[in-house]
């Protein structure tokens, strides 16, 4: 399976193709869901612009960067303010809910279907919207997850607690839907206190997010059990009708998810590949006729099959 000769659906093709993914959902035995970035995009999970401007507009003033993620890069001078930014990050990326129901949506489009997801987000969304924590592999980590840095053991922590207490330190108030707000007039803090940074309990080292940057990720049990489960899923499901359904993938590793469906629905004559994703769906010549590919808001599609569902 190579790059040459992407096919890449026209625009007159959108009603075509939306009806043979209805189609393939249908008549699928089982649907594999490959998530990346541009699923939390369509659902309001957005890193720029007036999201990045409401929650770090103060460090907007003191950093060259005008994304979150560039942030969560930034060398700051001080253990309490890099957990200053990076404990609002987590909060508003995990334990807040998306703004659209882009998942949910997508939830009741499988809920009665055999599925499983793989996913490159780290945000939480799936489980939130319902879907069963059995069947969700998230390859590059959790932020709702620490982990030592080092790291001296391949254990990883929940961080809800000290994530909260930490933005409650700044003095954001979080309302009854999880939102959070200032006191009027109020500025907030760009550091946390020094009890609250985090250190390995059994090395003392400070503790990192769960997230896959280097060769010190930590693949946990859980990951370990994940992983087993997507790979019996796929054992299981080897000859049959499988829809191989990739929303919001792009180029960044295009390993994990996209080349891998690919080469499954190659080896699969009865499996389809459907690729939705505004400005970047496309397919390998080589499964053209077995491909489908949705250039539009994932949200938006989503949307309309289900309207075709009722």
């Amino acid at each position: 399976m190579s790059l040459r000769d992407l096919f890449m659906p026209s625009a007159e093709s959108y009603s075509g193709q939306m009806d043979r993914l209805r189609e393939a959902l249908d008549n699928a035995d089982a649907v594999v869901i490959g998530a990346g970035a541009g699923l939390s995009a369509s659902a309001g999970f957005v890193y720029t612009g007036e999201r990045f401007e409401r929650y770090f507009h103060d460090f907007a003033e003191k950093y060259p960067f005008r994304d979150m993620y560039s942030g969560g890069f930034h060398p700051y001078d001080t253990p309490e303010e890099h957990w200053a930014y990076w404990s609002r990050y987590i909060y508003i990326n995990r334990y807040m809910d998306a703004p659209k129901p882009v998942y949910h949506k997508l939830y009741d489009l499988v809920k009665d279907k055999d599925y499983f997801v793989l996913t490159t987000n780290v945000d939480h969304c799936f489980q939130k919207a319902g879907f069963d924590k059995h069947r969700l592999f998230y390859t590059q980590g959790d932020y709702g997850l620490f982990q030592c840095s080092r790291p001296c053991h391949q254990n990883t922590y929940d961080n809800e607690a000290v994530i909260r207490e930490m933005v409650e330190a700044q003095g954001y108030v979080m309302d009854t839907d999880g939102t959070l707000t200032l006191p009027e007039d109020a500025s907030p803090e760009m550091r946390v206190p020094s009890d609250l940074v985090p250190h390995c309990t059994k090395c003392k080292e400070p503790m990192t997010m769960n997230l896959r940057a280097d060769h010190t990720f930590v693949e946990d049990e859980g990951w370990h059990l994940a992983s087993e489960r997507y790979a019996e899923f796929l054992r299981r499901h080897r000859n049959m009708k499988v829809l191989f359904l990739e929303a919001g993938v792009g180029f960044n590793t295009p390993g994990i998810i996209k080349y891998s469906f690919w080469q499954m629905t190659a080896a699969n004559p009865d499996a389809t590949y459907a690729c939705v994703n505004l400005g970047e769906a496309c397919a390998p010549a080589e499964i053209r006729d077995r491909s489908i590919c949705i250039n539009a808001d994932i949200g938006k599609v989503f949307e309309r099959l289900l309207r075709k569902i009722v």
